[in-house]
């Protein structure tokens, strides 16, 4: 199944541990190798991405596990606060 990139914008994003972490806002293109580069993630949550003065942080599309009604990524622990932090 072929979608849109502009489907992308809006999904859901949640580590593959089940923690929310933002939703897509934008693309950033890699036009030369023709790919996708990195999602750019708003809305993010507090509790596992520290905001301070960021309105959002780019996840590399090659953490993208899975794309369905929400985009799940690996987790990785240094990109998250530790559940100590919460």
């Amino acid at each position: 199944m072929k979608n849109q990139i502009t489907d992308l914008i809006g999904l859901k994003i949640y580590s593959e541990n089940g923690m929310f972490i933002g939703e897509v806002d934008d693309i950033i293109l890699d036009i030369d190798s023709k790919r996708i580069d990195a999602l750019a993630v708003g809305k993010l949550n507090p509790e596992v991405i520290e905001v301070k003065t960021h309105k959002g942080v780019k996840v590399p599309y090659r953490l993208v596990k899975s794309i369905s009604d929400v985009i799940v990524i690996r987790h990785v622990p240094q990109l998250f606060r530790s559940d100590g932090d919460l």
